[in-house]
């Protein structure tokens, strides 16, 4: 098993880090199947709403942004005080057309220091070639933030459709391949994106955004943020907490109520 100051080595120098087991592959079968019963408790998968902040819904979501290994994995490189920004269930069905565009995650993020900010990729379905794995283009980290435009495309996972404005080396692209149970870290920076899912499964992916306390937010308004690990000496941000009760009508508030806010926010940023 690779050890976490080889993690945060390698991350530094490339700018991404994977695959990490994070947990084994019955546990994330176990994570996949409660997610699958949310969905069949729907009659459909999760809606794009439901997908963005998942943990303020679900108690499995909220176990598995806090789970020991991810966040023993994380530390190292963000130190001991854990927020997540966001978490975004990233599920492409089988031989849809679900994609996302090269982009660079701090181009609309608003995070000050950027530099500061992870994201953890979990694996909860094999994450392939064939299925759509993240791509990663290498020593992009080490570029300024590019030029962006936005799109409408429906089938861009993207929120915004955004698309960096920038040449891509062919010879600098590497697949990250994960099964279930394996993580990759990347930062804000490197240039990443993904083709849709050749495959016959589901691509569940599982982000979650991780910062210290001590990055801010650049819009004028409040943000929200989940304390995963430690203490917010700070403040910067407003705390969720996770659901007593999964799907309950506390929980759907709450849940409304985070994401009525980081669309305001958005709106600045």
């Amino acid at each position: 098993m690779t050890s976490h100051a080889a993690i945060g080595d390698r991350f530094r120098d490339q700018g991404y880090c994977a695959p990490i087991r994070v947990m084994s592959e019955e546990e994330a079968r176990r994570y996949r199947a409660q997610l699958e019963d949310s969905e069949r408790r729907r009659g459909r998968p999760l809606n794009l709403e439901e997908r963005h902040k998942p943990h303020l819904l679900f108690r499995w979501a909220a176990d598995l942004v806090r789970h020991p290994a991810v966040l023993d994995a994380v530390e190292p490189i963000v130190g001991p005080n854990l927020l997540v920004w966001d978490v975004t269930l990233f599920t492409k069905e089988a031989g849809g057309r679900e994609h996302l565009t090269w982009h660079q995650d701090l181009a609309y993020w608003g995070l000050d220091p950027g530099d500061q900010v992870i994201t953890a990729w979990i694996a909860l379905s094999p994450s392939t070639v064939e299925s759509g794995c993240m791509r990663v283009v290498r020593g992009s980290h080490r570029l300024p933030i590019k030029p962006h435009v936005n799109s409408d495309d429906p089938t861009n996972l993207l929120g915004r459709g955004q698309t960096v404005q920038a040449p891509i080396d062919p010879a600098e692209i590497v697949d990250v391949v994960l099964q279930p149970g394996e993580m990759s870290l990347h930062g804000v920076n490197i240039i990443h994106g993904s083709e849709s899912n050749r495959s016959s499964d589901r691509r569940i992916g599982f982000g979650i955004r991780y910062f210290p306390p001590h990055v801010r937010q650049t819009a004028p308004v409040r943000d929200t943020a989940y304390l995963a690990r430690g203490v917010d000496p700070y403040g910067h941000f407003d705390l969720e907490h996770e659901p007593a009760v999964s799907d309950s009508p506390e929980a759907h508030a709450a849940h409304a109520a985070a994401r009525a806010q980081r669309k305001l926010v958005k709106g600045y940023i």
